[in-house]
């Protein structure tokens, strides 16, 4: 006969667990404690076996006859209603734990094994500050594009277009991680695109003028700050590396006697060794840059400790404490600088120049080519744009454009 509630409520319990069935396998356990329990005997696999659906009455008797047809469902489709719910809760187990912050800091750890730039691996983590106090706790398998598309609109509403574009395939990175993994089934940031408004591309600003460079070597010359600041906007302006490229700079990177800096694959926007030609004026600083560093591994370590180098911010720092706004220079812009007036000289081939940018050549057999035949070149040229910038900062020269023949 099939329980009712009031007979459910009336059950009183005995020294032994009395079994109050409501039919179809579904029972009441009343224990000698007094809990009542539900229970659902069934058979699978010719084998008798019991299913704990919950206590009463948290589980009312509407909800336990609802469970016992759950049951039986799947065990007409020939499952183990048992073995269901065990992977059920391992599932809701993992879901708890695979949070969107736990699974980024697994991406986060494969890139720094992988042999990422301590740069690249900085601006992941940056990325991902922004995204964690809304995402970071949240089950990777229950957050919704909606979610996510909050968290950029909160970027592009304080108008940083790139930020916002950027934040958006970081967090696809972790999302395809997931997958990649069995955690999640899919990649909301997909269904996001042409959701945000296009950045607008702007390159770095930069001082291409002869005469104008000549004015920030000086001012870079009767910079007050900090010497190693200093010591490395003279660098920039030298070799024209990448900002960070310099910033993080080892003394183990650099040969003075063959004067040569190699700056390795890591490090590199292209994942590959470049070698730069140093020029005299560049070896003293170097030299220079020893009595300062002490002797940390480090060329510009922090101000804090000898094992960090200096703030990414540093430099364009030092160019607003100039007088540089961000529209007039950039630690970045130095390399448009050599770029113009290096082409302009009219001295120097286009492929030597690139070369020495560090810009990768697209053809694997010309790119081969062009590091063995340009080096010679390049040698030239490091020594004759220092000894030009030498000029250029005396405020007596300008680089007189090649005549045109023909």
């Amino acid at each position: 006969m099939p329980l009712t509630d009031i007979a459910i409520r009336n059950a009183k319990p005995r020294e032994k667990v009395v079994k109050l069935s409501d039919g179809g396998g579904l029972q009441l356990w009343i224990e000698p404690k007094g809990a009542k329990l539900w229970r659902l005997a069934y058979r699978f696999d010719g084998k008798q076996k019991k299913l704990s659906i919950g206590p009463y009455p948290a589980i009312d008797l509407r909800t336990a006859r609802a469970k016992r047809e759950e049951a039986k469902s799947l065990l007409r489709d020939g499952k183990d209603p048992a073995s269901e719910k065990r992977l059920e809760k391992l599932s809701s187990k993992a879901n708890r734990e695979n949070t969107f912050e736990a699974i980024a800091s697994e991406v986060a750890t494969r890139k720094r094994l992988s042999g990422k730039a301590q740069a690249t691996l900085d601006k992941f983590d940056w990325f991902l500050d922004l995204a964690k106090p809304a995402l970071g706790k949240r089950p990777i398998v229950e957050i919704s594009a909606a979610e996510v598309l909050a968290v950029l609109r909160k970027v592009e509403a304080r108008g940083h277009l790139e930020t916002a574009k950027r934040l958006r395939s970081v967090i696809g990175q972790v999302f395809r991680f997931a997958i990649a993994t069995q955690r999640a089934k899919d990649d909301p940031t997909v269904a996001l695109r042409g959701a945000l408004l296009p950045p607008v591309v702007k390159s770095h600003a930069a001082v291409t003028g002869a005469k104008a460079f000549g004015a920030l070597l000086r001012a870079i010359d009767d910079y007050d700050g900090l010497p190693l600041t200093r010591h490395a906007l003279r660098l920039m302006a030298l070799l024209f590396p990448r900002p960070g490229e310099l910033r993080l700079a080892a003394w183990s990177e650099f040969d003075l006697e063959q004067a040569i800096w190699t700056i390795p694959a890591g490090r590199m926007k292209m994942r590959k060794p470049h070698a730069a030609p140093l020029p005299t004026q560049a070896i003293t600083i170097l030299n220079e840059l020893r009595e300062i560093s002490g002797d940390g591994p480090l060329v510009f370590p922090s101000t804090r400790s000898v094992q960090r180098a200096m703030s990414e911010n540093t430099l364009n720092a030092a160019l607003r404490r100039l007088g540089y706004a961000n529209d007039d220079a950039t630690s970045h812009g130095f390399r448009a600088s050599a770029s113009t007036l290096l082409n302009e000289s009219g001295k120097w081939s286009r492929d030597a120049i690139e070369r020495a940018l560090a810009h990768q050549e697209i053809d694997d057999v010309r790119r081969v080519y062009a590091r063995g035949q340009y080096w010679d070149e390049r040698v030239r040229m490091a020594q004759w744009w220092a000894d030009y910038l030498d000029t250029l900062r005396q405020g007596t020269a300008i680089i007189p454009i090649p005549a045109k023949t023909g």
